[in-house]
């Protein structure tokens, strides 16, 4: 069976999805104690947000090591909804919080189950639409890559081709099963920079070190500026991915950011 081959097995794309997980478990931690304005929740939204989006790629690690790569294309697709949702509360929310709209009831409402976020043709609209996004979205949808993700997300999804029923049988051999495990290596790659673009343009200090609030914590006085250093596990993952696959977005997010991004 070509699953169990060596090829397979260890094929870069689950060193990179041990590499997405331990970035969202590591963001999820450093974010938690920044307030999300316009709701009444204590602890950040985002930090659960990346948890479960951490829990996904560990699903889907699970599933290609299991051979189900049709399946794993269904978790792609749930794991692309929520960057989006992500993106859309977080946007949303910086938009309509003010000083006479303190609760945004719309993202509060979400929060405590009595209302639906939108569908995600309305969220990714909005996102694609944003002002604060005009030049970011110009490089992201420079070509037509996200629409041909979502194209073959759905592909898997609904049995489109008999040929994505067969990438779900680990027992049979498909001469083009590393073919697709490779184009699922690029599509969740994608996917992974289109969130953190997002993210990181929209919510700079999201990249920021601890070593500020340790100081304040402990009674110190902060070192200068370091409130503007970048936690190393984000220079590590924005240079390892960001930058050596889209250096474009990379050079924007960091002319547009105040914090130390290198």
């Amino acid at each position: 069976m070509d699953v169990q081959s060596k090829e397979y097995r260890e094929h870069r794309i689950f060193t990179e999805l041990d590499e997405y997980q331990e970035f969202y478990k590591g963001i999820s931690y450093t974010i938690m104690s920044f307030v999300t304005m316009g709701t009444k929740s204590i602890i950040n939204i985002d930090t659960y947000s990346f948890s479960s989006m951490q829990g996904t790629i560990d699903s889907i690690k699970m599933t290609l090591a299991n051979g189900r790569i049709n399946d794993a294309y269904a978790l792609l697709r749930k794991y692309y909804d929520s960057t989006i949702i992500n993106i859309y509360a977080s946007l949303y929310l910086q938009n309509e919080v003010s000083l006479e709209n303190f609760i945004v009831k719309k993202i509060d409402n979400w929060l405590n189950g009595i209302e639906a976020i939108p569908e995600y043709r309305i969220m990714s609209s909005y996102i694609r639409n944003s002002e604060k996004f005009t030049e970011l979205n110009k490089l992201l949808h420079k070509d037509e890559r996200y629409k041909r993700i979502r194209k073959r997300c759905n592909d898997h999804t609904h049995y489109n081709f008999y040929h994505n029923v067969l990438l779900n049988d680990n027992e049979i051999y498909l001469p083009y099963r590393i073919k697709a495990l490779s184009q699922y290596q690029n599509d969740i790659k994608n996917i992974f920079i289109l969130h953190l673009a997002y993210l990181f343009y929209l919510n700079e200090h999201y990249m920021a070190s601890t070593d500020y609030i340790d100081a304040l914590e402990c009674g110190l006085t902060p070192e200068e500026n370091s409130q503007y250093w970048v936690a190393p596990f984000i220079q590590e993952i924005f240079d390892k991915i960001i930058k050596t696959n889209r250096l474009d977005i990379a050079n924007l997010i960091i002319e547009k950011t105040c914090m130390n991004l290198k």
